[in-house]
């Protein structure tokens, strides 16, 4: 059973880590240099632990981005 749980916490691992990836694709960062990316993370995730406006202006951006699907 235990073995079962792993697989499927694995599973679900795998799943998030391709969603994840979906996004770097739908920013159009697709062909960026892992480091750029990486960076980039690193300081929105800085940005955002100090500053409740930077976290709201980075999330409206997101919500206009995933409304606009059809593009």
């Amino acid at each position: 059973m235990a073995r079962t749980m792993t697989s499927d916490a694995r599973k679900k691992d795998t799943r998030e880590k391709i969603e994840l990836g979906g996004l770097i694709v739908k920013a159009g960062l697709r062909y960026e240099k892992r480091a750029l990316l990486l960076g980039a993370l690193v300081d929105a995730a800085r940005r955002i632990k100090s500053d409740d406006t930077e976290q709201s202006r980075l999330t409206a951006i997101g919500v206009e981005a995933f409304g606009n699907d059809d593009q």
